[in-house]
């Protein structure tokens, strides 16, 4: 992609928070208050306060976060916000954040969103144990994804992997009848 083509388009960046994970006003927000497009992975954990299990949605990985905007407006918000950066490509250009392109990044979005329980794993957690074939989604809310059938031993549910390569991975449900071995 030109340099001048990212300025000026949106795209999804893939960004580090660099606050502590109690923060008062962490990055996802920050950028949220501002307008901007933010997708932050979330899950539920149970947290006790006041003697009461509650549950609270917290980020997966505190230091991950997905901005959908342009380089001309984020970059001075990077620039004044030490704690917010850019992730980089690794062995590319120096310098080079890591862009995951609309289409992949508004699937993974909707496919998290369309899960009750998603599991999001590290991509060295993606192991060929873990993983079964390759398929592809014929009908219902996920029509046309393709990712990797997760095995389960014992499971009677299914599990559809989608991957953003080199970031994150989500384990969503699926339902048997809308599968299409590839």
């Amino acid at each position: 992609m030109e340099a001048t083509q990212i300025d000026t388009e949106k795209y999804w960046f893939a960004m580090r928070d660099l606050k502590r994970t109690n923060a008062r006003l962490p990055a996802y927000k920050q950028l949220d208050e501002l307008g901007m497009e933010v997708f932050m992975p979330m899950t539920t954990r149970f947290s006790t306060k006041e003697g009461k299990r509650v549950r609270v949605e917290v980020p997966v990985m505190h230091d991950l976060l997905f901005v959908k905007e342009n380089r001309q407006n984020l970059d001075p918000i990077v620039a004044k916000t030490p704690t917010l950066q850019y992730r980089f490509k690794k062995g590319g250009k120096q310098g080079e954040p890591i862009i995951i392109p609309n289409e992949d990044m508004e699937r993974f979005i909707c496919a998290v969103r369309a899960s009750n329980n998603p599991k999001f794993y590290a991509p060295e957690e993606i192991t060929p144990l873990l993983c079964g074939r390759k398929i592809r989604m014929i009908g219902g809310t996920l029509d046309g994804y393709e990712g990797i059938l997760q095995t389960v031993r014992g499971s009677k549910t299914k599990h559809l992997i989608i991957t953003l390569p080199s970031l994150l991975a989500v384990s969503v449900d699926i339902n048997n009848e809308f599968i299409e071995v590839m």
